[in-house]
């Protein structure tokens, strides 16, 4: 295990370690031919959940998107903190809140239609939503990642969250790995007492996903692996880099040559590339919270703004790219990965 890089050393790379995963998973002349000439899309979002006015223009700018490029998607990629706030607030009368507790988040709580099946439609969105548990879906409604797990179990629904972490094979050029970031020393030390009170994953939870991530990542994958989590590995925005997924996480997506780790948690869109690593980082916090400026903005390497908006990925037989678009649709900032790392901006 290396020790991580400093922040200073962050640049866009130029040329990067050479492998190709495709060659070694031996592409089928039509699935390849099918897949450069098509393509596969998602779109991806986290830092979303507020029923709010932001999140609604981003979802239709989303909608908008892809009505315009006549798209369809093989996917919406959730980014944690899918909920803000309690789901039934307690009510108040002439300006006081009334006493009692608010209705428990649940699978069948209305916040499921208003907020994920009316702001997504079917109509636009005819695809599954794979998901991931942020902070606030911990934290702000007691048993809220559980909700959200039940919530997959109903018959009929597009929401995809069969486990805490998880994966999914898009034939054999994509293999994304779903991860719970929200570790006991991420996410279960309360801010104010330091104390280890608030929900997140408890340590026995924390070590069994971290034997399945390794388990999953010697096992034969597609010619692409992308890993998403909520908390960012590296990041220039309000919350910086998470120490815990820095020392246990990175020296894994460089071993095994992981392509690009994708979260959310802070509120803006960049893409950062470290000198001498493989893996690329794509923070798309822009979802629908209230954004916060870089605390780093110099060192935004190759970009990073605090904006909404959403991020585009299409899947081809050599090349992963991903795309930074603004509510009004506009291409902010693109960069296309290749099976053997190699990143090309623009």
């Amino acid at each position: 295990m290396h020790p991580p890089p400093s922040l200073t050393r962050r640049r866009t790379l130029q040329t990067l370690f050479c492998s190709s995963a495709a060659m070694a998973l031996n592409l089928t002349r039509h699935a390849t031919a099918a897949v450069e000439a098509e393509g596969m899309h998602f779109l991806a979002i986290g830092d979303f959940g507020t029923g709010g006015k932001d999140q609604q223009t981003v979802a239709k700018a989303m909608q908008d998107f892809i009505a315009k490029n006549s798209l369809r998607p093989e996917g919406l990629l959730l980014l944690g903190d899918n909920f803000y706030g309690p789901s039934n607030p307690k009510p108040k009368k002439d300006g006081k809140t009334v006493p009692g507790e608010p209705a428990p988040f649940t699978a069948e709580s209305r916040r499921w239609r208003r907020e994920i099946e009316d702001m997504y439609p079917q109509s636009s969105f005819g695809c599954p939503m794979y998901a991931v548990l942020g902070n606030h879906d911990y934290h702000d409604n007691k048993g809220g990642e559980n909700a959200q797990l039940a919530y997959a179990k109903k018959p009929g629904v597009r929401w995809r969250l069969p486990a805490k972490w998880h994966r999914q094979d898009f034939g054999p050029l994509l293999t994304v790995l779903f991860l719970d970031t929200n570790l006991r020393e991420v996410s279960g030390r309360d801010s104010k007492t330091k104390k280890f009170t608030r929900a997140s994953l408890t340590e026995e939870e924390g070590a069994a996903q971290l034997a399945w991530f390794k388990a999953e990542l010697a096992k034969p994958r597609g010619a692409f692996t992308l890993v998403i989590g909520h908390h960012p590995v590296y990041s220039n925005g309000d919350h910086g880099d998470t120490r815990e997924l820095v020392e246990k996480w990175e020296p894994l997506l460089q071993e095994h040559q992981v392509h690009a780790y994708l979260c959310g948690h802070d509120h803006d869109l960049q893409h950062l590339e470290l000198e001498g690593r493989f893996t690329s980082h794509i923070l798309s916090g822009g979802g629908g919270a209230r954004t916060r400026k870089l605390e780093t903005p110099e060192r935004k390497m190759p970009y990073g703004l605090d904006t909404h908006g959403f991020t585009h990925l299409t899947v081809k037989a050599d090349a992963l790219t991903f795309a930074h678009h603004g509510v009004d649709g506009a291409l902010l900032h693109r960069f296309t990965k290749r099976t053997d790392g190699r990143v090309e901006l623009g």
